[in-house]
């Protein structure tokens, strides 16, 4: 139940013409108004208010949940029936749109009434209106029609009604209201009646701010946990860097904007004997984009285990995700598998282009996008970028776009970029002793770059070729 979220609407309510003012009290002054200077009756009213604080206030302590929530508000309906002896009571929330939305309806003895039951709610809605408490008494078949047709139909002699807010906060909204009536025409509620009603609301609206700041704080330890262990599993998902391949360094990095991350990479052994190098970006970050990163990385290496053939396992692994992705959430990958002589056949699906430093010359090579990111078109027939042969001394660079999108703090304009990475990837190449090095050269410029800051997550994976 999201009742505080609920907010009555902007607009004011139709005008409500009665015969002669119901009585209207403000909420300020008739809170300390059910005093009546009997010493016997004003120290049971003092007594029954404070045993009743009491026991909403052990109540509101045993809230963590829906369910609790649920017995609180009934309690509270309960308790205003009891107080005031009327003979039904309604606990009503304002929805965003204006609609007044019945959260609970309960009659004398305990009994539960239907939602839709019917009560004034021309009363409840000069109440939320004005934010002052209000009773009215019937004498007559013409004074109830004059408040509304519910009144006259459900032949209603008496009723109060008051806003839930603290005494104090007359400026804080109005959200709902309790409401009570009754048909006796033995009850008529007094103006004591209707100031105690109103201390009472006062107490309760102050234990429903206080459930709501009870189940915030409950829901949020709960979500930190979920997303500490999110990412304890995400940590689990990121591979062991190997460092028994023939004739290769390999180093992978990655950084989380949030707990969990959309990047990934993954080192997998190939049906065929070569290593698999992958990394990949889902749309945002966070929980979702975290499932999508797990859901793509499992099959993805089960498929590189049977299937040698960039080509294949890439337009495999789009109709997967294309079946069940949510439309909007997209995979962009890098996928090269690397043979012990140097090969380097690759796939680009999306994802920003690959730098590959040449050790004998310095220069720069780029390996492009050869398709759309997964999950954007169906069956799209992926191919194979040119056969890539990596030297001894030469390294391939895979970043994803969180490296070159780190913004400078001062410069909000000015971005990283590519051209800084393929700079910076020119000037450490020759003096990086592994490619651990030289990735950690990298994340250092970008973070320094970028003030520590981090608006996307950031992932690197480096493959140098060594010498036999």
């Amino acid at each position: 139940m999201a009742f505080w979220k609920r907010k009555p609407k902007e607009a004011a309510p139709p005008p409500v013409s009665t015969p002669g003012p119901p009585a209207v009290a403000s909420s300020e002054t008739s809170a300390t108004h059910f005093l009546t200077g009997d010493t016997e009756r004003d120290q049971r009213s003092l007594e029954g208010l404070l045993e009743e604080i009491a026991r909403i206030s052990e109540r509101v302590a045993r809230v963590s949940g829906s369910d609790d929530l649920e017995e609180l508000l009934t309690y509270i309906v309960d308790a205003s029936i009891r107080r005031t002896g009327a003979e039904r009571g309604f606990l009503v929330f304002a929805a965003e749109d204006g609609e007044l939305v019945t959260e609970v309806a309960r009659r004398r003895g305990g009994e539960p009434l239907e939602s839709e039951e019917r009560y004034s709610t021309s009363a409840a809605r000069v109440v939320l209106e004005t934010g002052q408490p209000l009773k009215d008494m019937f004498n007559s078949a013409a004074e109830a029609m004059d408040l509304g047709a519910s009144v006259f139909d459900l032949k209603l002699r008496a009723l109060m009604c008051v806003p839930l807010h603290s005494a104090g906060s007359s400026s804080s909204k109005v959200r709902g209201v309790l409401y009570v009536d009754s048909k006796a025409a033995t009850r008529e509620f007094s103006t004591q009646d209707l100031s105690y009603f109103t201390a009472l609301s006062q107490q309760i609206a102050v234990a429903l701010e206080s459930a709501r700041l009870h189940i915030d704080s409950l829901m949020k330890a709960r979500l930190e946990r979920s997303l500490e262990l999110a990412s304890e599993v995400q940590r689990g998902f990121m591979p062991r860097i190997p460092d028994d391949v023939e004739g290769y360094e390999l180093f992978g990095w990655y950084q989380s904007a949030e707990r969990t991350s959309g990047d990934f990479y993954d080192f997998v052994k190939t049906r065929g004997g070569g290593m698999g190098v992958v990394i990949g970006d889902v749309t945002g970050h966070g929980i979702g984009p975290a499932l999508v990163t797990a859901s793509a990385q499992a099959s993805l290496r089960s498929l590189l285990r049977v299937v040698d053939d960039p080509a294949v396992a890439i337009s495999m692994l789009n109709e997967d995700l294309g079946e069940r992705s949510e439309d909007g959430t997209f995979v962009t990958l890098f996928l090269a598998i690397i043979q012990p002589d140097g090969v380097v056949r690759s796939l680009n699906a999306g994802h920003p282009s690959a730098f590959v430093w040449r050790r004998a010359t310095g220069e720069i090579t780029r390996i492009q996008g050869h398709g759309p990111a997964l999950g954007m078109m169906e069956g799209f027939p992926y191919e194979e970028a040119d056969v890539c042969k990596l030297e001894d001394g030469d390294a391939m660079l895979l970043v994803t776009d969180g490296l070159a999108e780190a913004r400078h703090p001062d410069r909000l304009d000015d971005l990283f970029g590519e051209e800084r990475v393929a700079e910076l990837l020119c000037a450490e190449g020759p003096k990086a002793a592994s490619a651990q090095a030289l990735t950690e050269a990298l994340i250092e410029a970008v973070l320094a770059f970028a003030g520590g800051e981090r608006e996307d997550d950031m992932t690197v994976v480096c493959v140098r070729r060594v010498a036999k």
